[in-house]
């Protein structure tokens, strides 16, 4: 159902169950009257002030808790409207009664990302900052929390500002050449404004490019640790965890099943999954085993394959890797218990599919490399990050939008070397600004919004 935004608002904000406080929101042209009839009629705090108040219920006057009331003026609130915050004791009881006593004074529940999207419609911040909020709260390491709070901040909102503003200029250029069209008059130089384009269409790819290192921070890497039974995958596993998460054993097929674990490597989290070994199953089971390592495979984000370089000639590792290798997914190559074969290099791998960059000698039961194992994972997984503050995209909704501006300024290009009359290059201006705007939310509909913010929490 399309939210009321002329309602007033109520929810509990901090997370569900019992605890030391909890907090409600009161958000809306209502929110003094509704905290009022809930604390017999008593003035309201000054805005920005906390005050201790008796809270019942409005009809029964049944004493419920004592809670401090914060009140923030509209235009100066979260949301951009008159709003209240309740802190009450955290027994599920009581904010039950207060949620409850709250929506017979006159407000209703919150939709799921409500509280933001009404900061978003009032002003208070725009949609990449939204999102920015999202990312922030469902935050879970050093590094997502770090970029989600730059968003959040405006850094990627700056950078598409300075964009538009760009873009803007050259379009006002060409639509005021349209305007005097009949005159001959030429305000640009075509080859300056080339130039002009070759510069946003540079900076329209850079921030592109930041996809794949904005995404492995915030939703962290899948790294699947595939190879023949017996390589060492699970002692490879136990020895990046620092702990015995996994069954090791001499026997070969010991892991019949997908196990996953989760290490954070430079604030990055990387979901660790070692499987069965890949090989013509003996029995039912195992046959299944085999099955999910290979669906395991396909949904990694890096193929971490372990052999062991002992017992492991170079010509069945290229055989693996044919089998499980997929050329837009990185690879690391694990040559495992390289204590046992010391004399092993690259160089006899090169013919079967393993880069020098990609081979990783490594004694997981010695603890050799491993240093450079977790170095080799971050590379391949996150890349290069991007310094702290700057400007890098997250979701998959900017760099479709950032693809189709690019497009048109593309098309803008071929239109300048090519001679083509303004207003089709004002046009194609026009396209490249909308894609841009849709980010940012200057452009927007309504089912990209409740796309959006359903996604939320009750609360924010």
């Amino acid at each position: 159902m399309k939210p009321d935004f002329q309602d007033t608002i109520v929810a509990v904000s901090t997370p569900p169950g019992a605890g030391g406080i909890a907090v409600l929101r009161v958000s809306g042209s209502r929110a003094s009257d509704v905290v009022q009839a809930c604390t017999r009629g008593q003035a309201l705090p000054p805005c920005r002030k906390a005050s201790k108040r008796t809270w019942q219920h409005p009809d029964t006057l049944e004493v419920l808790d004592d809670v401090v009331v914060t009140l923030y003026a509209e235009g100066a609130s979260y949301t951009g409207e008159l709003t209240a915050e309740i802190a009450c004791h955290g027994s599920v009881y009581v904010q039950r009664v207060v949620l409850q006593s709250c929506i017979d004074a006159g407000a209703r529940l919150a939709q799921p990302g409500e509280f933001t999207q009404r900061a978003f419609l009032n002003g208070r911040l725009d949609l990449a900052q939204a999102e920015g909020v999202g990312d922030l709260i469902a935050s879970e390491t050093a590094a997502a929390h770090r970029l989600a709070l730059a968003q959040m901040k405006g850094s990627l909102s700056s950078a598409l500002s300075t964009l538009r503003e760009q873009l803007i200029a050259f379009a006002a250029l060409i639509e005021l050449e349209n305007d005097f069209g009949e005159e001959d008059v030429e305000f640009a130089d075509r080859l300056k404004l080339s130039q002009s384009v070759q510069e946003l269409q540079g900076e329209v790819r850079r921030l592109r490019e930041t996809f794949s290192a904005g995404q492995a921070i915030r939703e962290g890497v899948t790294a699947v640790i595939a190879g023949r039974p017996n390589a060492g995958k699970s002692t490879v596993l136990n020895a990046l965890l620092a702990e015995d998460r996994a069954i090791v054993s001499d026997i070969p097929g010991t892991t019949r099943d997908t196990i996953e674990a989760t290490l954070v490597i430079e604030g990055v989290k990387f979901t660790l999954v070692d499987t069965a070994g890949i090989r013509e199953a003996s029995d039912a089971i195992e046959q299944l085993g085999v099955a999910r390592s290979l669906e395991a495979v396909s949904r990694a984000s890096v193929l971490v394959y372990v052999w062991d370089a002992a017992m492991t000639q170079p010509a069945e590792v290229g055989e693996d890797l044919a089998q499980l290798r997929n050329p837009s997914v990185p690879l690391i190559a694990v040559a495992n218990k390289m204590d046992l074969h010391p004399y092993d290099k690259s160089d006899n791998y090169s013919g079967f599919g393993v880069s020098p960059q990609e081979f990783t000698p490594v004694s997981a039961r010695a603890g050799m490399n491993l240093g450079l194992l977790k170095q080799r994972l971050f590379e391949f997984g996150v890349g290069e990050v991007p310094p702290r503050g700057s400007a890098v995209v997250t979701q998959a909704r900017h760099v479709e939008s950032l693809s189709q501006a690019a497009q048109a300024l593309d098309r803008v290009a071929a239109g300048l070397s090519s001679g083509l009359s303004g207003d089709l290059i004002a046009l194609d201006l026009r396209q490249a600004l909308h894609h841009i705007g849709e980010i940012t939310g200057e452009i927007g509909t309504d089912d990209l919004l409740a796309s959006i913010f359903s996604s939320f929490c009750i609360g924010k």
